[in-house]
């Protein structure tokens, strides 16, 4: 059993239901899938480019990832209906908890002058996004391999039905949200 598993079993499932007072155990809110996203737009013209993030991807993942087309034209963009326009990866079950323990305990602790992710970025329905600039954080990526930095867009959906549940869920299981000093 993962981390994020038996954390979300031994304290987030207890505390969640005596907060909210749910009757049902499955009214309880739970991490349903991880959306990975990286953006194509430098990489559009650039196969080799393009081929390297796919490479990151998988490597970050440990799947392969998905390659999303424009669904429409967009001139002032130079980006043509069915053109790649980005890359995606969803995880679920215990790639999912293996993904969120390592994004928790090891990659955001890399990031340069990290003091937290914000609390600004849920969606109204209980979903979590988080953008990470630079892919190197993660350790499956060596420093010394990187030629072209990018960023990427991690999306967290859970099953609770306002921002506040979503909020008291990933708290429980120990997303390290950026707390305001108060002077």
């Amino acid at each position: 059993m993962s981390l994020i598993a038996e954390q979300y079993k031994t304290s987030a499932f207890p505390s969640l239901k005596e907060r909210f007072g749910y009757k049902n155990l499955h009214q309880v809110p739970r991490i349903q899938k991880v959306v990975v996203n990286i953006s194509t737009g430098r990489a559009l013209d650039d196969k080799a480019l393009m081929e390297t993030m796919e490479e990151t991807l998988r490597r970050i993942t440990g799947q392969q990832p998905m390659k999303r087309p424009a669904r429409k034209s967009i001139s002032n963009f130079g980006i043509r209906q069915g053109q790649i326009v980005g890359l995606s990866v969803t995880l679920r079950g215990s790639q999912m908890e293996a993904f969120l323990d390592k994004l928790i305990n090891v990659t955001l602790p890399r990031i340069r002058d990290f003091r937290g992710i914000p609390e600004t970025s849920f969606d109204g329905n209980g979903n979590y996004t988080l953008g990470i600039r630079e892919h190197n954080v993660f350790p499956e990526i060596r420093s010394d391999e990187v030629e072209n930095l990018h960023g990427m867009q991690i999306t967290i959906s859970t099953s609770a039905e306002t921002n506040e549940e979503a909020r008291a869920l990933l708290d429980a299981l120990g997303f390290p949200f950026f707390k305001p000093e108060v002077k």
